[in-house]
């Protein structure tokens, strides 16, 4: 509660002043519902800034920066969907998903539940939509693929736009008026004279929305054991292994294995029959719940439980069932949250569980993997260097390098991938010329020195 004696008010001009109108808007809008009590500060709209209204923002510029450089004008384009690769069929299906949400939200007086939607879409669209297809707009053919991928996004941010208006006028006006109004003159000229997107049923492909959503869950969990072998995602590993809660998912796997693959930064991808072969599992009970109720019978029961190895009881535990013991000729029914559940990897793996699932990965590094690791870090680094120097996204540049033969001979083996990676038309051995923008650090104990300079 706030109260001006306690100096706990916060002075909504000074936020709005600070943050824009629409972050306090949109914060109020998914905060809780209307006529709910809920907690108001700086620091909290300034979240919806970060967290929402700049991923937005940056998604955006992402497309302008982009089609400026292309000279790409929608207008001038079509491509069917139907044409159009998986990932834009995906974001369309989710799109007019989203649409179908929103509008019925509304319709039922949920604001929490018509904006809150969106946020997840804005997410979907830039961590993963956006992020796996980099690589199309980046490419110099302007092919039917780069059109299509175009297209896809400057649908999804119009869009976006439309359904937002109504709880932010602002920043969706900018983004509507630079995306239509500036480009077509019959178009109303302002995204508050449109009217509400309606869906198109046709385009929501709810198998493809649900093998993603696996996708996306399997990817998650694989980064999670990544994280927790301390192996980063740009270091290529040999093979990752996941168990599935049906079978019937092993098809959604299959269809989206090169997603997977290409997410998890493996070699390959195997589907085990059962978690057992992933793991071995522990059992235990959780001390604050079972000894107050069970009294001096707790040490035996939690004997019994360690005595447990059956990995169909973690898969009935995280499915909600109880786990029925006879300990000292007492049956005893123990509920999920009473259990604790630890999986130990096979040797050689580090893994990663959740409501039912498990992905594993190989942690062994061979000299190749260690090699296309290194090679990926050399352009991360010649990436933020360009940065750095100021360079332009579309600039052709000259890279130079001085390092030891083992890392030389990763800039010779892996040369066509850091050049096209970096806009790099030479890449050479030696300082680079004067003026050229260098940095030196350390890689994998190996001291390398880096320079680039514009062509």
């Amino acid at each position: 509660k706030m109260s001006k004696s306690r100096g706990n008010v916060a002075d909504w001009r000074e936020v709005v002043e600070e943050h824009g109108a629409d972050a306090m808007r949109w914060y109020m809008y998914t905060a809780s519902p209307p006529g709910n009590p809920r907690r108001f500060s700086s620091a909290l709209v300034a979240g919806v800034v970060r967290e929402f209204l700049l991923t937005l923002w940056n998604t955006y510029a992402f497309f302008v920066t982009y089609a400026n450089i292309d000279a790409f004008n929608p207008l001038e384009h079509q491509v069917p969907v139907a044409a159009r690769s998986q990932l834009d069929r995906w974001i369309l299906a989710e799109l007019h998903s989203l649409i179908a949400t929103v509008d019925s939200s509304l319709a039922g007086y949920d604001v929490p539940g018509a904006a809150r939607p969106i946020e997840r879409f804005v997410d979907n669209l830039s961590n993963w939509y956006v992020r796996r297809s980099r690589r199309r707009f980046w490419k110099s053919e302007a092919d039917e693929d780069k059109a299509a991928a175009y297209l896809t996004l400057y649908e999804c941010l119009v869009t976006v736009a439309k359904l937002m208006a109504p709880f932010t006028p602002f920043i969706t006006e900018e983004i509507y008026g630079n995306l239509v109004a500036g480009l077509d003159p019959k178009a109303p000229q302002s995204v508050h004279f449109c009217d509400f997107p309606t869906p198109d049923i046709s385009l929501v492909d709810e198998e493809l929305r649900s093998d993603m959503a696996l996708a996306m869950r399997l990817v998650t969990l694989g980064h999670s054991a990544r994280n927790a072998a301390n192996i980063k995602l740009r270091q290529p590993l040999r093979r990752a292994v996941v168990a599935l809660r049906n079978e019937g998912e092993r098809a959604a796997v299959e269809r989206l294995r090169d997603v997977i693959v290409d997410e998890l930064n493996v070699k390959a991808l195997d589907v085990a029959a059962s978690a057992s072969e992933l793991a071995t599992y522990r059992f235990g009970g959780v001390p604050a719940k079972l000894g107050p109720k069970y009294g001096k019978l707790y040490p035996a029961i939690r004997r019994e439980l360690q005595s447990l190895s059956d990995p169909a009881i973690a898969a009935s535990l995280a499915a909600g069932s109880t786990l029925t013991l006879t300990v000292d000729g007492r049956e005893v029914v123990l509920q999920p949250d009473e259990v604790e559940v630890k999986m130990e990897a096979a040797a050689g793996y580090s893994l990663a569980a959740e409501a039912g699932y498990v992905v594993a990965v190989e942690t062994a590094l061979d000299e190749a993997l260690v090699a296309e690791g290194r090679a990926r870090e050399l352009v991360r680094r010649i990436q933020s260097m360009r940065k750095e120097a100021g360079f332009q996204i579309e600039d052709y540049i000259s890279t130079y390098y001085q390092a030891d033969a083992e890392v030389a001979s990763v800039f010779e083996r892996f040369s066509g991938y850091i050049a096209q990676e970096t806009l790099s038309r030479t890449l050479e051995c030696g300082t680079g010329p004067s003026g050229a923008y260098s940095e030196e650090f350390d890689l994998d104990g190996h001291h390398v020195v880096l320079a680039v300079a514009r062509e």
